[in-house]
Parts: structure tokens; sequence; C-alpha cells
């Protein structure tokens, strides 16, 4: 699995959007069906839930932005605000795929590592939902305001216990395991699989490595072309005066934002299959032509 902790932030709407990989509607919900499912969440969200009754995903923000508000002199111990918590977990690409149930455990795990769920706690619990859009992907939002008003007791180094507890989700569920912990061992399970650097030998790994690296560039990238020029239609396309255009806008906005996730989703594959300092220079890749809207090509 690979873990990603984002920055702290205050805006749950723009959190869920950005899970999502879309704006947030009122006519679209979270259920098992289409939009995305919520596969676990906090203890006492039943107490706010009607089961004949679907929430719409901004009321699903609202849900967890509401300790912010409740409580407006509420802080972590830096003093800061930003207490909305997201979490990102993807599948490595040599992993199975997870039933709903695992992916449930992996969440009240990870939930719980990060202080948002500390054992037996009661009902001013902090408030979190784990969403999943793709069958690779889970990310689990929460507040790290409780309901009494005070501030989640988080780990001092939160990212390294998120990804030690991650690596034992790996040995618990026969997960590929590219990154062990230093000096321990997976008992009782057979060795995983040797890492792809060392199947395709180090130069063969470095080389593929810098491709993936020229295709990650933020700037100057085949894909950083394309989703320049995606943005660029997306402002234009908005700025027509008509509302279906408006509309043709923000999704090709949205498009923009999937293709930069798959950007970094490249840089990460290629940080694994071998370190920095050993990627060769890559062979040229074509960048693509650029094309002005509304020319035409021959």
């Amino acid at each position: 699995m690979i873990i990603h902790v984002h920055p702290g932030g205050t805006d749950a709407a723009a959190v869920l959007a950005d899970s999502l990989g879309r704006p947030l509607s009122s006519d679209e919900g979270l259920t098992n069906d289409a939009g995305g499912s919520v596969v676990a969440h906090w203890k006492q969200l039943d107490w706010y839930t009607d089961e004949e009754r679907i929430w719409t995903t901004p009321e699903w923000a609202q849900h967890l932005a509401d300790p912010l508000l409740q409580h407006p002199f509420a802080a972590g111990p830096d003093g800061s605000r930003r207490a909305i918590f997201h979490l990102s977990v993807r599948l490595h690409p040599l992993d199975r795929n997870l039933s709903p149930a695992e992916w449930s455990e992996i969440a009240h795990r990870l939930a719980r590592t990060a202080g948002l769920a500390p054992p037996g706690d009661g009902p001013a619990a902090c408030r979190w939902i784990a969403i999943q859009e793709q069958a690779f992907r889970m990310d689990l939002i929460g507040n790290l305001i409780r309901s009494d008003g005070a501030w989640a007791s988080t780990p001092g180094r939160l990212a390294q216990a998120v990804e030690g507890e991650a690596r034992r989700i790996e040995s618990d569920l026969l997960l590929y395991n590219h990154r062990p912990p230093a000096g321990e061992k997976q008992a009782g399970f057979a060795a995983p699989s040797p890492p792809l650097a060392s199947r395709f030998g180090p130069p063969a790994a470095s080389a593929l490595a810098g491709i993936l690296n020229q295709l990650a560039a933020e700037q100057n990238s085949p894909l950083a072309t394309v989703r320049q020029l995606i943005e660029q239609l997306s402002r234009e396309t908005a700025a027509l005066p008509a509302h279906e255009t408006a509309a043709a806008g923000r999704d090709l906005f949205w498009a923009a934002r999937r293709l930069h996730g798959v950007q970094e989703q490249l840089g990460q594959i290629a940080a694994h299959l071998a370190p920095a300092s050993s990627v060769l220079a890559p062979h040229p890749v074509p960048r693509p032509v650029p094309v002005t809207p509304g020319a035409v090509t021959r």
C-alpha cells in the first residue's frame, strides 16, 4: 500500500471534492451503488443519519466540518485551526483487489493510529469517514476537533506512525510489502515478491524510473503539456456566455486535476523503482505538438 498524509485543512468540502475527483453536488449522494461509497465511519454516525434518506455529498462535508463551527476557539498544540485530516491509501500495483470488509478494517486501523478513533472512545469522538471512489484507492477524512471541543491526541510523528501501521496491515492481509520496517521480518508468512528493481536489474529499473519521472515532471513533460492545454480550455470554455459551457469548463478543470493526480502517482512509482540518485537519463520522450483551440490539423 502507498500511504499519503495530506496537509491539514479547514475546508471539508474541498477535501471531499478532491477525494471524489469532482465538485460536490446536492443531486449526488455517497452510496454503495454510485457516486462513491462510505466504507467505514466513526461509531456515533448512526445518531445523525436516517436509514431511509441518503445524504448528499455537501451534507457529508457539512457533517465533517460542524465541529470547526461549533468550537471556534478549539486549536491544535501549535495554535492551528487546520483540523480537517486527510489520508489517502492506494494499493500497490502488485496488490490483489480487496473486499469492502478489508477496506473497512484498513480504515478503522488507520483512524485509530492517527488518533481519530482511540480504543474505548465515547460519544465525544472525532467525526471521520472513509470513502472509496476507485477500487484501488480509499480516502480517510476526519475532523481533529472532537464533539466536546478538545483536540484529538495525534502521534508526535504522525506520518511515520501511519506508515508503520500500513506495513503491519500489509503483513496481516498478505499484501505486497514493498518497504518492510528496518530489522523486522514477516514471521509466519511467505516472503514478499522481490522489488521491481531486483527483478529488472538496477540499470533497467533506473532507466524506467527516469522515464516515469520525466512524465511526472510538473513542467516541460508530455503530460504537463496536455494538462496545461486542458486548463487553458477550461478557462476559455467557462468564460463563454452559456450555462452548458460553464458546466463543461468545470468538467475540464476536474479532468486536469485528475491528470495531475496521475502525474503524482507516476512519480511515486518511479520512487519505488529506483532511488533518485541512481536514476539513469531516459531516452527522450516525444512531446505532443501543442494544439490551438479551433485549429485544424492536417
